[in-house]
C-alpha cells in the first residue's frame, strides 16, 4: 500500500481553527502548521471549543491526519531572566492542556539558547522544562526542531537533541522535527549523503523518533550556521535533493510542513511542484 502523502503550510490562525483548514483547501494540502499564540509574544489568541470540534469534523472528513502547532519563538526555559523561564512553563503547560481537544496531533518548539551559560546546562534546564509540562496520558506529542546552530542555539546536533530527551522521565510523548534549511546549515549533508545523515539520526536518537519535517531551502550554504529560509529550488539545497527528501523510504510516510517565505498561494506553487516529483501518485 502507497504511504500517503502528507504536505502542507504553516497558516494563519486569523480566521480560527475551522480558517485553518480553509486555508489548506485552497493550496490543495492535507495537514497545516500554526501558531497557537503570538510568535513573538506572550499572548494566546481565542480558544474555542466549538470551533476546534468543527476542525475535527472536517479533518476527518477530508482525510487529514495530523497538523502541527508550532510553540512561540519567544519561549526559552534556559533564559538567564527567571521571569522568560517561567513563562516558558506557562506557555508550554497552557498550550498542552488546549492539544488536548486535539488527540493524536503534534506540539513543536524550538529548544532555546544558552546564552552564554553553555550547552550543558541548557540541555538540563530544558529538560526540567519538559518534566514539569509533560504528564502520563497526554494525547499529543511534544517535537524537539532541530537547529540551525546559530549564537548560543541548542539543538543543532543531533546529540544535543538525544541529550535533552534522555532527561525526560515520560519520553514516549517526545519525537523530533527534523527542519531541511536547520541541518543543512549546520552542517549535515543532506544534498550529497541524505542516507548517512539518516543513518546517524538514527545511531543516535533512533528514526522512530523522527516525525514530522520542516521542508525549506536554504539561502545559505552547507554549514553556515544560519537560519534563512528559501523557496523550495531556489536554494542551496536545491530540488533534486528535496525529490529524494520526499520519496525516501525512511521518510515518505511522514508528515511535510512548509516555512518557506511565501504567501498562501506561493505555498500552493511548491505542494503542487512537489507533488508533482512524489513518486506514485
Amino acid at each position: 500500500m502507497q504511504d500517503q502523502f502528507i504536505i502542507g503550510a504553516h497558516q494563519s490562525f486569523d480566521k480560527g481553527f475551522s480558517g485553518l483548514f480553509k486555508y489548506s483547501e485552497e493550496i490543495n494540502s492535507n495537514t497545516f502548521q500554526f501558531f497557537m499564540r503570538n510568535p513573538r509574544g506572550s499572548k494566546s489568541k481565542k480558544f474555542d471549543p466549538e470551533d476546534a470540534q468543527r476542525l475535527l469534523q472536517l479533518m476527518e472528513e477530508n482525510n487529514f491526519k495530523v497538523f502541527l502547532v508550532h510553540a512561540p519563538y519567544t519561549l526559552n526555559p534556559s533564559s538567564d531572566k527567571e521571569y522568560v523561564r517561567e513563562f516558558a512553563l506557562e506557555v508550554m503547560k497552557d498550550d498542552l492542556n488546549k492539544m488536548e481537544y486535539f488527540p493524536g496531533n503534534l506540539y513543536n518548539f524550538h529548544p532555546g539558547n544558552h546564552l552564554g551559560k553553555g550547552t550543558d546546562i541548557a540541555i538540563d534546564e530544558i529538560s526540567q522544562l519538559l518534566n514539569n509540562s509533560l504528564f502520563e496520558g497526554m494525547k499529543s506529542t511534544v517535537l524537539l526542531e532541530t537547529m540551525s546552530g546559530k549564537g548560543t542555539e541548542v539543538g543543532s546536533r543531533f546529540e544535543e537533541i538525544k541529550k535533552i530527551m534522555d532527561g525526560v522521565h515520560l519520553n514516549e510523548y517526545l519525537g523530533v522535527c527534523l527542519d531541511t534549511c536547520h541541518v543543512y546549515s549546520v552542517g549535515y549533508d543532506i544534498v550529497e549523503d541524505l542516507d548517512g545523515v539518516l543513518k546517524e539520526f538514527d545511531e543516535i536518537i533512533g528514526l522512530e523518533k523522527l516525525l514530522a519535517l520542516h521542508l525549506n531551502d536554504s539561502m545559505t550554504p552547507k554549514g553556515s550556521k544560519k537560519d534563512r529560509h528559501a523557496k523550495i529550488g531556489e536554494g542551496h539545497i536545491g530540488l533534486e535533493a528535496f525529490e529524494r527528501i520526499i520519496n525516501h523510504e525512511k521518510l515518505r510516510h511522514l508528515p511535510f510542513f512548509l516555512e518557506t517565505p511565501n504567501d498562501n498561494a506561493g505555498h500552493g506553487e511548491e505542494i503542487k511542484l512537489l507533488k508533482s516529483l512524489r513518486h506514485d501518485l
